[in-house]
């Protein structure tokens, strides 16, 4: 089934928050605004909103090292992202964790995560939670093309076979495993064929198309609700920066970025919601302004917002897992 109209604008705004607030992030981290690493979306909008257009509040996702677009596009709050890359004590992890360990319960939102691949066993555990306790939430998994090379990836998908586990597993291939190239690390050209391994459904869909995206997803979250079990839906896309920011990307061909780069999905996306129909330019301008305006009020809430104490370097550390237990 098509995405509605209405589906349509709200994948829009997704995008276009991410694409603002990426943009902002590169500029700031230039600026020595942001500490640590920063690995950015810039390039890839088209995906997570798509995807997260099929999901439900309840649902669960699990992220990767490049997970501001995942965050937002789950209903994440820019204003606690933008403190927390600033270090700052009123962020999601109160200015610990940074760029790649966001995290909103609340939301469904187990966390980005630094460690190459470690959303897929965590999405297992998401998946046979949801099992356990006889709901029909759905856990989407977000990776890149470089973890599909890893145990991780193979034990999660055989694992989420066999227990017809309820994830979406949604592989982000930009073509490039920190600076090597898709063909120099598999001798593969489509991630998806993978699945037949696992006995369970596997497509490959242009990632800078979110309609693409979207009925791919909503097919696959549909199947999942149902009991039927995991797929993995590859998503071809390109990553505009270089692996990190600080990283110029020279070992990526000039007329390869060229050519990605005239596929850029912000302009792709926009032209196709105004010619047919489904928004005006000047509705798409009026977003635009009001989304940054939103990036413009989080860097400047974050800016206002105070550093860590000194002492709350050894809080949150360890659990009192005796504490938990009475609390359970």
């Amino acid at each position: 089934m098509a995405a509605s109209k209405e589906q349509m604008k709200d994948i829009y705004l997704r995008m276009r928050r991410i694409r603002n607030f990426e943009s902002a992030a590169s500029r700031l981290f230039a600026e020595g605004k942001i500490y640590g690493f920063a690995h950015l979306y810039l390039g890839e909008e088209a995906i997570a909103p798509a995807v997260c257009e099929c999901l439900r509040d309840d649902d669960y996702i699990t992220s990767t090292h490049r997970g501001h677009g995942h965050i937002i596009a789950k209903g994440g709050d820019i204003n606690l992202m933008m403190a927390e890359l600033f270090g700052r004590y009123t962020g999601y992890c109160k200015g610990k964790g940074g760029s790649m360990h966001i995290a909103d319960r609340d939301k469904g939102i187990l966390g980005a995560n630094g460690i190459v691949g470690a959303g897929q066993p965590i999405s297992c555990g998401a998946g046979l939670s949801i099992k356990i306790r006889k709901t029909d939430q759905v856990c989407a998994c977000f990776f890149g093309d470089g973890s599909t090379n890893q145990s991780t990836f193979h034990e999660s998908l055989n694992l989420a076979s066999i227990w017809k586990l309820p994830i979406v597993f949604v592989c982000e291939n930009n073509h490039y495993g920190i600076s090597m190239s898709q063909d120099r690390h598999q001798a593969i050209k489509d991630i998806s064929d993978r699945a037949a391994a696992y006995n369970i459904p596997g497509v490959s869909v242009d990632g800078n198309d979110p309609m693409a995206v979207y009925e791919a997803a909503q097919e696959a979250v549909a199947r999942a609700r149902a009991g039927k079990g995991p797929t993995l839906i590859e998503c071809k896309t390109y990553r505009q920066h270089g692996h990190f920011e600080g990283d110029p990307g020279t070992y990526k061909p000039p007329e390869e970025q060229a050519a990605w780069m005239a596929k850029d999905p912000m302009p792709r996306y926009s032209k196709f919601l105004v010619e047919n129909g489904v928004m005006t330019q000047a509705e798409i301008d009026e977003v635009d302004k009001k989304v940054a305006k939103e990036i413009d009020d989080a860097i400047v809430f974050a800016d206002a917002q105070p550093f860590a104490p000194d002492d709350s370097v050894v809080t949150d550390v360890y659990s009192d897992i005796v504490e938990e237990a009475r609390v359970r």
